[in-house]
């Protein structure tokens, strides 16, 4: 059941009689992390200590919780702020591609390598560069990536002289660093260059009122975005109920998601329990013959963030959390060309 500003329910006429209008608070907007959750503002009051000293930083938190947007916010409030800040998502590269995109190439190092090119700790010598799923990062990566946090050094692919670089680096992962070092995924050496200081982002489950704060800075965002089919002033109560309950293990991405959806495939100003996709109704997509569940989610995930982003390859492929190359698979998979 929805409150106005003051406390109070507000009703409407749909067919279960109750509309939620929005509450009247926008919260915090920390460098573009939008919260009123006393657990979040807490967080920022370390990221302002953390980003004041020149050491590497390791952000812990689920995905879709926002590690890109403190690490900006990092960079921003740091003495480098006036530097570049240079991200790269290691777990979209494969080895020799990463190694390419860190620390760049010369020419005629690879087939392919027609002229020398830059990376990341070139680009961003003077400022940040941050290192999203850092525990992906191949153990012959991870190599090259300490001497650049012990050194300050880095030879780029198919050269003989190193170069110097002046960069602080940032990471972040949704990982247990110390069990991916026992398992033999991650040198212990590197692990303690990168997580000097760690620091931690909750979920949005655990976060005090943000469900509801960011059900409404979405919809207010795509009030107003060109391209989307309608404008929502109202939610019905059953749906708000729904959104509320969720347990959301994608976290922000997912809520943003689920509400470009409704935006999609619902009509008028209220947006309607079955707007919602049912994982959130709390039922499984109808299954079809030799086509699992899984599957059918899968696709209609899929042909939601293509119809959000205007067919726009790589923006659906970032508002689904994966990469280029696996969004083309799936695709193909489903006969989405």
């Amino acid at each position: 059941m929805g409150v106005d500003g003051r406390g109070e329910v507000c009703q409407g006429e749909t067919m279960s009689g109750k509309v939620v209008k929005h509450p009247g608070r926008v919260g915090t907007n920390f460098h573009g992390i939008v919260t009123d959750a006393p657990e979040m503002l807490a967080f920022f009051e370390l990221l302002k200590r953390v980003a004041r000293a020149d050491v590497s930083v390791l952000i812990r938190g689920e995905s879709g919780t926002g590690k890109e947007l403190a690490a900006k916010a990092i960079h921003r409030l740091s003495g480098r702020s006036e530097g570049p800040f240079q991200a790269v998502n290691c777990a979209t590269f494969t080895s020799d591609l990463l190694a390419s995109e860190l620390f760049g190439h010369v020419r005629g190092a690879f087939t392919g390598a027609v002229r020398d090119r830059k990376g990341l700790f070139e680009l961003g010598d003077g400022g940040i560069v941050f290192l999203d799923e850092i525990a992906e990062i191949p153990l012959e990566i991870q190599a090259r990536l300490l001497r650049v946090l012990q050194e300050r050094r880095f030879v780029p692919v198919g050269a003989m002289q190193s170069r110097s670089v002046d960069v602080r680096v940032v990471s972040a992962t949704n990982k247990a660093l110390r069990q991916e070092v026992s398992a033999g995924r991650f040198r212990e050496d590197l692990m303690y260059r990168v997580r000097v200081v760690p620091v931690f982002l909750p979920p949005l489950v655990e976060r005090q009122g943000d469900v509801e704060l960011l059900i409404w800075h979405f919809i207010e965002k795509f009030n107003v975005r060109q391209g989307l089919p309608r404008e929502i002033t109202g939610i019905d109560a059953d749906a708000f109920e729904a959104l509320l309950g969720y347990s959301w293990p994608g976290n922000i991405r997912e809520l943003r998601n689920v509400l470009e959806y409704a935006f999609v495939v619902g009509e008028g100003e209220v947006l309607r329990f079955g707007d919602l996709t049912p994982e959130i109704r709390g039922e499984p997509p109808p299954e079809r013959a030799g086509y699992g569940v899984e599957e059918e989610d899968e696709e209609r995930r899929v042909r939601a963030a293509l119809a959000a982003a205007g067919g726009h390859r790589e923006q659906a492929a970032e508002r689904l959390g994966i990469s280029r190359t696996t969004l083309w698979r799936k695709m193909k998979e489903y006969d989405l060309d």
